[in-house]
């Protein structure tokens, strides 16, 4: 809201009609307390909206923080000792070639 010059003299000359020029130091204080307060009523809802967006964001951040501490105990290599010392041996399967990677592969025979 941008006022003019000639507008913000009009406004002046009206309220010193209207009230007196004794009540103008009275309504000027009135008029200031107001707007620090109408400020600091902004300012808290500001703070409570990012406080509610702000949450979830720390929630993921710390989920993933959790993870991250997880991968870094996690070792592949005590596993496979643990399931060594177990007797537990895995023998790996001997991977099978797709019939579409397999160039030897021909495919159904019909008689």
């Amino acid at each position: 809201m941008e006022l003019s010059i000639g507008e913000m003299a009009l406004i002046a000359v009206a309220i010193v009609v209207l009230f007196g020029p004794d009540k103008l130091p009275q309504i000027a204080r009135d008029l200031g307390s107001g707007v620090r307060k109408m400020r600091g009523a902004v300012e808290d809802i500001k703070t409570e909206i990012m406080k509610e967006t702000d949450n979830p964001v720390s929630e993921i951040k710390r989920e993933i923080e959790k993870v991250k501490d997880a991968a870094k105990d996690y070792d592949p290599m005590k596993e496979a000792e643990k399931a060594k010392v177990s007797g537990e041996s895995e023998t790996p399967q001997p991977i099978q070639p797709k019939p579409a990677d397999d160039e030897t592969y021909e495919g159904p025979v019909s008689r």
